[in-house]
């Protein structure tokens, strides 16, 4: 029953923190140009140097639906239905959650770790004494950079997926450039990119409060620090699951 109640007054501090947050940013955008240095490193560090591995993963991804797809759908003669399990699979199920874990063990931790670092060593405090908010300076930047690395790795991830998966699914299963991508694009529709960026939009915010939550939940000992980092860490995948579950839900109910 205690856990119960704890989860709630958790469930609803995270809103009003997402609401504080949310207000930070507003400031952020109008008068915040000495955090925008914060703001397009946090978008370099989530969005620049998680390519490679967002590549290798849509690649493989795309591929082995592929592969594995066409020819046991070509026994049924249902060759078309590879596209919109393309597109289920890259674009609108499996793609933004492995981008939001990729995210989530790079930029969740690191956030995490960085803010907790500063309110051990005190910076937290500097900051408030001079009349800077933390949450204006350290909180909103991040919530935006991770938002918008999310909004590009996902459409980055989408690309890259539907688009190599032609290269290594046409050496087992030949076919021409306009068939296959004309194909992607009549079975591509608005819905599935507004999901997309749905998606991304709300995991971007799961991961980056959290993240930033356990960081400032730290008190004074030092190994606090790789606690708050794992706190993060799983406190985002459990809510990017579950947000992942509820925008689905409401896409195939609403959308379909």
């Amino acid at each position: 029953m205690k856990s119960a109640v704890a989860g709630i007054e958790q469930f609803f501090y995270n809103l009003g923190f997402l609401k504080r947050t949310l207000q930070g940013l507003w400031y952020f955008v109008r008068q915040g140009k000495a955090s925008y240095k914060i703001l397009t490193m946090q978008i370099y560090y989530t969005f620049v140097q998680a390519l490679w591995i967002t590549s290798v993963m849509a690649l493989g991804i795309g591929s082995a639906i592929s592969i594995v797809g066409v020819p046991m759908l070509a026994s049924f003669s249902q060759q078309q239905l590879i596209f919109p399990i393309l597109i289920l699979v890259i674009t609108i199920e499996l793609g933004p959650l492995l981008t939001a874990f990729v995210v989530i063990s790079r930029s969740a931790t690191a956030i995490a770790t960085e803010i907790a670092g500063m309110v051990i060593s005190h910076e937290i405090e500097a900051y408030i004494s001079i009349g800077v908010d933390p949450i204006e300076h350290l909180a909103a930047p991040r919530f935006l950079g991770v938002i918008i690395s999310l909004v590009m790795l996902n459409i980055y991830f989408s690309i890259f997926g539907l688009a190599g998966s032609f290269f290594i699914a046409s050496f087992f299963n030949p076919m021409t450039v306009d068939y296959y991508f004309s194909n992607i694009l009549y079975n591509l529709s608005i819905g599935d990119l507004l999901i997309l960026v749905a998606k991304s939009v709300v995991f971007g915010a799961v991961i980056s409060i959290c993240a930033v939550i356990e960081g400032l939940s730290v008190e004074r000992a030092i190994t606090e620090v790789p606690v708050a980092g794992l706190r993060a860490v799983s406190k985002a995948f459990a809510g990017c699951v579950l947000a992942a579950i509820v925008l689905s839900a409401i896409y195939y109910i609403v959308l379909i």
